[in-house]
């Protein structure tokens, strides 16, 4: 079973389009673990609708606004599924998603998580196959990947870091012997509007050093690179 977890703060209508795009897909033994970080709209609105839909696939947990690690934290340790995907809310799954995300895992037995190419609006990343040494030196692998349960980082997600978080755990399970496999589809959409539609593109890290958003990016980086070492 995979267990879809899915951190939310205030996003309800991207919320109901990510659960909508769960409920067409064609794998169909999952559950789905919403933590809510402390919203403030009316999430329970889209809960109740999705509950008729899902039945007892679907969970809400609660809690104070301590930031999308901790609310993924929270998600992982009730889940039951032999795989975990963490889902934004601002994702929206192509209907074969689960399905071939699960079949690769399964006939890839080497493989400890599988993770896709994917569209920000209209902007396709279409990816490369997994490269450990390009991991150090960039992040590339995106949040939403499915990962065996048993291969996952004893420790979760470092709720201390607020950016790049994503590139942190891939690290750490690269640390722990962990490697990952690309399937060369884009099997998700990002909506925008979310932590995404802050990405520049490359050359204004090179061109705008000053501008507020790359020097945060920048202060991440180090955080990251300092924490696992990289020169």
């Amino acid at each position: 079973m995979i267990s879809i977890i899915i951190p939310v703060y205030n996003q309800v209508k991207k919320l109901e389009q990510c659960l909508a795009s769960i409920a067409r897909q064609d794998y169909t033994n999952f559950e789905i673990i919403i933590v809510d970080d402390g919203s403030t709209d009316d999430l329970g609105i889209i809960y109740e609708k999705y509950k008729n839909i899902f039945g007892l696939k679907l969970e809400i947990i609660n809690e104070e606004n301590k930031g999308a690690n901790a609310a993924r934290n929270a998600g992982y340790k009730k889940a039951k599924g032999e795989f975990f995907l963490f889902c934004d809310a601002d994702i929206v799954l192509e209907p074969e998603m689960l399905k071939i995300m699960h079949n690769m895992l399964v006939y890839n037995t080497e493989a400890s998580f599988v993770y896709s190419s994917f569209m920000f609006g209209h902007k396709k990343f279409k990816l490369w196959p997994y490269d450990a040494e390009k991991l150090k030196i960039m992040p590339y692998i995106h949040t939403t990947s499915l990962i065996k349960r048993s291969d996952f980082t004893q420790n979760g997600w470092d709720e201390s870091l607020k950016r790049l978080q994503d590139w942190d755990l891939w690290l750490t399970m690269l640390e722990q012997g962990h490697t990952g496999i690309w399937i060369d589809k884009i099997l998700f959409k990002i909506q925008s509007g979310g932590t995404m539609s802050r990405w520049l593109p490359s050359l204004a890290y090179k061109l705008f050093p000053f501008l507020k958003r790359v020097r945060q990016y920048n202060e991440a980086v180090a955080i990251i690179k300092k924490k696992h070492n990289l020169a």
